[in-house]
Formats: structure tokens, sequence, C-alpha cells
């Protein structure tokens, strides 16, 4: 017998990072903040060749690079020596996405960070390579960032507190981290402010950048445990895990998978969420012989046809799905693609499958 699952999805429900991307969630507050030191955020962002529109869509993806250089720019032009720390003090742990919900439904704070760790690569960003490491009495998250990002100090910093924040989050309010440790250099007068901050001990320049707290922490219940949220969540992302949607191809089909439903798939959306111009994305399908309106229309197809043969929803609401404004829109367009009209291929399609028993399963 074959596996039966309680629902399904054609694929991710969203784009994934890739290489040295970040989602663009690392910058929730930055036009406040930089607005506050009396600059023009939106310029700075240009600068850096980042497009300030993109920072709305929390979900989207910028370059690391980029996002390291405005922060260090940030830092010496606004004279804000702490300025990633000071952007990370206004953000919460939300912007890691779907894994600071599932650190929040996990049973244990072990399990909790066991699934930061293994899914913060997934969804937010490969670019840290993060690890637990136990100890009899101390343990630690450490992470590691490429020395190619060139100086991050504002980066490091914004990382080391959004990490403390998490684990306090779902080590409850009697949480407190043993230390904190960064390898890059900070100024010895910032360290007080930076140590209440972190609520601990701080030390600069050292040989990993890591969290300490106690280990007997790590057998703790997290007060907003929920088994079938996690259970749920949990199997998505690991699915997700496995597939490891990496090619440029496979992104922008799970875009369109996405974006159809809502009414706002284009190249200029999917080129944004990817965190590349539009020209670079044409160029990058061209270069596997595709074009993205080919690859729209081709999704639009399998999508109907998959709809009109599962006989659950209406035509109206598969026009819909497939983000087309009516369905005398649709079934022109599916009529081009088939040469017949939705209804008719609907009814075929019934028609041909296997009889179904009384209660409502295939008999064989």
């Amino acid at each position: 017998m074959g596996e039966t699952h309680f629902f399904s999805l054609e694929g991710p429900l969203d784009s994934v990072p890739v290489e040295r991307q970040m989602r663009t969630a690392n910058l929730r507050g930055f036009a406040d903040l930089v607005r506050a030191l009396g600059a023009d955020p939106r310029a700075i962002l240009q600068q850096h060749g980042i497009d300030p529109r993109i920072v709305h869509d929390p979900d989207a993806f910028i370059d690391s690079k980029a996002l390291v250089d405005v922060l260090e720019y940030c830092s010496s032009a606004l004279r804000d020596p702490l300025f990633g720390l000071h952007l990370a003090q206004n953000q919460q742990p939300d912007v890691y996405g779907a894994v600071a919900v599932l650190c929040r439904a996990a049973a244990t704070m072990r399990e909790a960070i066991d699934c930061f760790v293994r899914y913060i690569p997934v969804i937010h960003s490969p670019v840290p390579e993060l690890a637990l490491v136990e100890g009899a009495d101390i343990s630690e998250i450490r992470w590691r960032v490429p020395a190619d990002l060139g100086l991050n100090v504002q980066a490091s910093l914004q990382a080391a507190l959004l990490n403390v924040k998490l684990l306090r989050v779902i080590g409850g309010e009697s949480f407190r981290p043993s230390y904190v440790h960064l390898t890059v250099p900070v100024r010895s007068l910032d360290v007080p402010e930076i140590e209440r901050m972190f609520g601990c001990t701080f030390r600069a320049h050292m040989p990993n950048n890591a969290i300490a707290f106690a280990s007997a922490v790590l057998d703790r219940p997290v007060a907003s445990a929920n088994r079938t949220l996690f259970r749920l969540l949990y199997g998505y992302l690991d699915r997700v895990r496995a597939a490891s949607r990496r090619s440029l191809v496979e992104r922008v089909q799970d875009y369109v998978r996405g974006a159809l439903p809502q009414g706002n798939c284009s190249i200029e959306h999917c080129a944004k969420k990817l965190g590349v111009s539009v020209r670079a994305l044409q160029m990058s399908l061209g270069e596997h012989g595709l074009r993205f309106s080919d690859m729209l229309e081709a999704l639009r197809i399998d999508m109907a046809k998959a709809r009109l043969r599962e006989n659950v929803l209406s035509i109206d609401a598969i026009a819909a799905m497939l983000g087309y404004s009516d369905r005398s829109s649709f079934g022109r367009a599916f009529k081009r693609w088939t040469g017949m009209p939705p209804q008719r291929f609907r009814r075929e399609a019934v028609q041909d499958m296997p009889a179904r028993d009384t209660d409502g399963a295939h008999t064989g």
C-alpha cells in the first residue's frame, strides 16, 4: 500500500536562499534607525546595490555581502560603532521566519536549538555554519561565516543579539546566557553597552562566535510548545531541506507556484524574490533555453490539469488560483493549450477515473 498524506504540497511555499543570500527580514527596522540618525535609507541601500522596495518583502533575498557592507557603512558614516546591535535591538527573532515559529513550538530547548541549527541554512541563509556544542556544564551555539565577507563587525553583533533573543523566547524569562564570544574586533569602550544588551559577559577577537549557557537548560521544556504545529512545520521544512532545491530553474518554479494564487506573479516580482535583477534572471534562464513567460504558462497548464482532474475546486476557483481575472479568460487560455474547454477536460478526466466504493476509496 502506498504512503498516504493528510495533505500535500507541490513544492516549497516560497523560494529558498542559495549560496551567499540572506532574507531581507534582516533589514527590518533599518529605515527607521537610519532616519533617526539623520540619513536617507533609500540612498544608502541603492548605493550598495539593494533595491529599497525589496526591503518591504521580508521573504525576499539579498546578497549577504551587500548586507554586511551596508551595516559597516552605516556604522562608519553615521558614527554609530554599534549600529548592528542597535538594529537588532529593535528587531524580534521572527526575522528568522518559519524557523523561529518551529523553535517556539518545540518541546524542549535542545529540540528547539537542534531545529535552529538544522533549518537556518534552509530558510534564512546558508552563509553561517552553525553547531550546538554540548559540554558537561556549559554548552554553546557556535557559528562561523566565510572570511570573504570582509569586515563584518556589525552583522556579527546583529546576529549575536538576535540569537540571544531567540534563546530567551524559547528558554523563558529566567534564561541567561553565560557569555557571548565573537571573532570580530570591538572597541573596549563599547563592551559595557554590549554586555548590557546581551545580559552577560562579552569578549571580542575570540576563536569562535559563540553563545554559551548552562547545559542543564537543554532539557528545559519550552512554554510555547505545540506538538501539532511542530510536527507539521518540521515535516514541511525537512522535505524542503531534503529536496535541496538549489537550481535557479527550480527556484523560479517554486516562486510561480506560490505567487500565482496571489495574483502578483511576474518576472519583476520573481527577480526581487530571488535577489537578482530582471536582466540577470532573463540571462540565467536563457542559458537553460528558457523564458519566464514560457515557464509560467507551462506551470499554469500543469496546475490547471491537476486541479481539474481532482474535481474538488470549481472552475472559477481554479481560474483565480492560476492568476486569471475571470473564468472566461481562463477558459480561452485552457482551450488554446489543450484544444478543449476546461469543463469538457474535467468531465472526460472524471469519467476515466477508477470507480470508487461506497467509502470513497478507489477499488482495485
